[in-house]
């Protein structure tokens, strides 16, 4: 039996057990892509990450995203998580404050900044987006899906990351927090079409420490709900860039995420014309092996 060095990961927060765990296989190469999905499958968490030998010039370091029942191409808080466990475990050094890790999305530029006090701070490059917007007849079924109102006036897109999120603005964080989908209807919509899953998200109050609440559900991928979501909070900026929306909300802010399910994820995100960068600290809970 080998024994492989692993570190679970509570990503989006400083404080254990309060943003969103990723399970981190420091050295996955002797794992075929089959034990790598049935690994996946019994940590039961939303991603287990798996660090493989690298094949592009320019990486740091390559990894694999399983989900409970799926490899993804790329995902937000694996991404930070994945980056922490290496740096902590001294198997990457970041160069000028800059990692680059190698997944199947291609190749993502991270930032590392430590700060005067605390964990450090890991922003990624979101890959680049792209859009599709739902008809009527689409933002119609996710509104009864969602059995919650929907934002007037702004139609409802497909963004790809990567991960493929269907974003739903709704009229307030509130909204956000009081939403209660079908996620048995949710499961079969994004099933038939590809979906990873479904964002909602909505505008917090003047004077409120985050600028927006987000929720992430991927009942298709085995996660009823994401505690703390990083593509697809990056893809909800990518949305409001897309919709004209950042004279309202800003181009920096935090967004806050996992109050429905007992956690206190905090992201910070930074939207350019040339980039959108999702940031967020991360601190390791279990740090062990597993036997294989």
């Amino acid at each position: 039996m080998a024994h492989l060095p692993l570190k679970t990961v509570d990503v989006f927060t400083s404080v254990p057990f309060k943003g969103n765990p990723v399970a981190v296989v420091l050295d996955a190469s002797g794992l075929s892509p089959g034990q790598m999905q049935q690994i996946a499958s019994w940590t039961n968490l939303s991603e287990t990450t798996f660090v493989v030998p690298v094949t592009a010039g320019g990486a740091d370091y390559q990894v694999r995203i399983f989900t409970p029942g799926a490899e993804l191409p790329f995902a937000g808080h694996p991404t930070i998580g994945t980056a922490h466990a290496l740096l902590e475990a001294g198997v990457v050094a970041a160069k000028d404050g800059v990692l680059v890790q190698q997944c199947a999305a291609g190749l993502i530029m991270l930032t590392v900044e430590q700060p005067d006090e605390g964990a450090p701070w890991i922003s990624f490059e979101l890959p680049a987006p792209s859009f599709t917007a739902l008809d009527a007849r689409q933002a119609a079924q996710l509104e009864a899906i969602l059995r919650a109102d929907l934002e007037v006036n702004v139609t409802p897109y497909l963004v790809d990351v990567g991960a493929r999120w269907v974003i739903a603005q709704l009229t307030s964080a509130r909204a956000v927090l009081a939403c209660e989908p079908d996620l048995q209807r949710m499961k079969a919509q994004d099933s038939k079409d590809r979906h990873t899953g479904v964002i909602v998200f909505g505008k917090h109050d003047a004077g409120s420490a985050a600028g927006i609440e987000v929720r992430a559900f991927a009942p298709a991928h085995g996660v009823n709900e994401d505690p703390v979501c990083g593509s697809g909070t990056g893809a909800v900026a990518a949305y409001l860039r897309h919709t004209q929306q950042l004279d309202e909300f800003g181009r920096e802010f935090l967004a806050s995420q996992g109050e429905m399910v007992g956690r206190a994820g905090v992201l910070r995100l930074s939207i350019t014309d040339a980039a959108i960068r999702v940031g967020g600290q991360a601190i390791t809970c279990i740090d062990g092996s597993l036997v294989v």
